[in-house]
C-alpha cells in the first residue's frame, strides 16, 4: 500500500495526474519545487523582487506548457529550464541594472557563510573571500554564473545541466569549466592573489 502511494507521488505521477486537470497535483509540484526555483533564480538573478517573479511565472509557464514535458528528463531539470530561459530574458530586459545587481549579490549567498569558527580574524578573512565570491559572480555573464549555480551550489549532475543548456555531457563540463576559470580569474584581484 506505501509502495503504491510512492509511486502515486513521484513527479511524473503527479504531471500525469495535473495533465488529466487534477490541479491539487500540481499545488503538490509547487509546493515540492518552489524553493528550489526560488533558490536557483535568486542565485542568477540576486534581487528578492525578480526571485519571486521568475518562481511564479515559472510554475505559470510549467502548467500551461506541461503538454509539452516529457518522461525522458526529470521534471525538475525540465522545470530549470524554464526558470534559466526566464532568467536570461529578464538579464536581457534590465543590463542597465547590472551595477546594482552587482552590488546586492553581496547578500546572495549569505546562507553560505554562517560559520562555526571562534576565530575572528579566521572568521574576518573568511568573510571577505565570500564576499570577492560573491562579487565576483554577479559580476559573472549569466552564462557562468548558470553553470556555476548549478554546478557548485545546486550541486546538479553534468546530465542534468547538459539537458538544461542543451548539449552534451562533455559541453556541460566544459562550460563549467570555462565558468570556473571566469570566476577565479574575476576572484582572485579581489583578494590580492595571482592567476596562473
Amino acid at each position: 500500500m506505501i509502495a503504491g502511494n510512492a509511486q502515486l507521488d513521484t513527479d511524473e505521477a503527479l504531471v500525469r495526474r495535473a495533465k488529466r486537470g487534477e490541479y491539487s497535483a500540481f499545488e503538490t509540484l509547487y509546493e515540492r519545487h518552489r524553493a528550489l526555483v526560488y533558490r536557483f533564480a535568486y542565485q542568477m538573478l540576486p534581487r528578492r523582487d525578480d526571485a519571486e517573479d521568475i518562481t511564479q511565472e515559472a510554475f505559470v509557464r510549467a502548467y500551461q506548457n506541461l503538454d509539452r514535458y516529457r518522461d525522458e528528463a526529470k521534471f525538475t531539470t525540465w522545470l530549470l529550464r524554464i526558470v534559466t530561459n526566464l532568467c536570461t530574458d529578464r538579464s536581457r530586459m534590465s543590463q542597465r541594472r547590472t551595477n546594482l545587481e552587482t552590488q546586492e549579490a553581496a547578500g546572495a549567498l549569505a546562507w553560505m557563510t554562517i560559520g562555526i569558527q571562534d576565530d575572528p580574524v579566521e572568521n574576518l578573512e573568511g568573510d571577505r573571500r565570500m564576499h570577492a565570491i560573491k562579487t565576483a559572480l554577479g559580476a559573472l555573464p549569466l552564462h557562468h554564473r548558470t553553470a556555476i549555480v548549478l554546478r557548485d551550489i545546486e550541486e546538479r549532475e553534468y546530465d542534468e545541466i547538459a539537458s538544461i543548456f542543451g548539449c552534451s555531457v562533455g559541453g556541460a563540463k566544459l562550460r563549467v569549466l570555462r565558468a570556473r576559470r571566469a570566476l577565479r580569474d574575476r576572484v582572485a584581484p579581489l583578494i590580492g592573489e595571482t592567476t596562473t
